[in-house]
């Protein structure tokens, strides 16, 4: 071999072998990235039941797909932090709920997003309409505005003797402004007085339970992010006020709320996962219409009763999907 012929074959290697070692790459995943709007704790029923149907599709996290989780703790900046950086990775699906999808729709219209959650999606311009949801935003519609009514039936049927309600609700939530006036009118139509309690920040909370404990007989808490972050010192500060408390989520039950009555969210969550598998086969999320949830369920803390003085009637008993004992 001459030096011309040994020169030509060294550079042929040399332009050969990184062409190989792309080759011998492994592709990229799809991948998924989980907004979580409260935090890890508050969703780890959620994420499961997401994980799990996921599973049953055919999706395995690491092998199949990679899901890439992001907690914003109730904290409304964090949405866009967190969403900016879901663009920037170029995430195939973005998955979140409640107020966080907001932020992710203004973060992107191009990549597809998942709400497992979300309140009064048309109304607060989330989507165009149930039927045809437009663009690359689809999911499930919580339907908790609709349910206010419901839930100060079973407020009165707990507490007979309730004069007045207060209702909080974090003021910087379309959403949860929205459950607030429903619950407003709904309270007009039975006679029954309401205290508003708007909070847009954490320290906000203690403040707020100053000011209506001694002019409310009960606590309806709107659904929102914030106040799932917040749950635990909402739950301590009704205590200590002896403030019976309704809910929309069964996540603050367990800890300690009275009641709750809403969607079951980990069945959303699993569904959520029908979507996501769908985008990730192709399909357009603006040819997905939206869903409304077919579980409702009515949790009661029969220990909170108790130490509230309390007498659940039997007959609500009867009808609650859990009794927490």
């Amino acid at each position: 071999m001459n030096r011309r012929e040994f020169i030509s074959l060294v550079g042929g290697a040399a332009v050969a072998w990184p062409l190989a070692a792309r080759a011998q790459q492994p592709s990229r995943l799809p991948t998924i990235g989980l907004l979580g709007a409260a935090t890890a704790s508050a969703w780890r029923a959620n994420v499961a039941a997401f994980v799990q149907r996921l599973s049953e599709l055919g999706w395995a996290d690491s092998r199949t797909i990679a899901i890439v989780y992001r907690w914003a703790n109730g904290r409304p900046e964090r949405f866009t932090e967190i969403a900016a950086e879901f663009v920037q990775r170029k995430v195939d699906v973005i998955v979140t709920a409640g107020t966080a999808v907001g932020a992710a729709k203004q973060a992107t219209s191009v990549i597809p997003i998942v709400f497992a959650a979300a309140t009064e999606p048309v109304s607060t311009g989330l989507i165009t309409s149930l039927a045809r949801p437009g663009r690359n935003v689809t999911g499930l519609s919580m339907q908790s505005t609709e349910l206010a009514g419901k839930r100060l039936e079973l407020l009165r049927e707990v507490v007979p003797a309730l004069r007045r309600v207060a209702i909080l609700a974090h003021a910087g939530n379309p959403a949860a402004v929205l459950e607030m006036s429903e619950v407003q009118a709904s309270a007009r139509a039975i006679g029954l007085p309401v205290v508003t309690l708007g909070v847009e920040r954490a320290e906000d909370i203690a403040p707020a339970f100053e000011a209506c404990k001694e002019q409310a007989d009960a606590l309806y808490v709107c659904t929102d992010a914030f106040v799932t972050a917040n749950r635990v010192r909402i739950l301590i500060l009704a205590l200590t006020a002896r403030i019976p408390t309704i809910y929309g989520e069964q996540g603050h039950v367990e800890p300690g709320g009275l009641m709750s009555y809403g969607a079951n969210l980990p069945d959303l969550f699993r569904r959520a996962a029908n979507y996501t598998d769908k985008i990730l086969r192709g399909a357009n999320p603006a040819d997905l219409p939206v869903e409304q949830p077919t579980k409702f369920d009515l949790v009661i803390n029969l220990i909170t009763a108790k130490a509230l003085g309390l007498i659940v009637p039997s007959t609500l008993l009867a009808r609650a999907d859990e009794v927490i004992e």
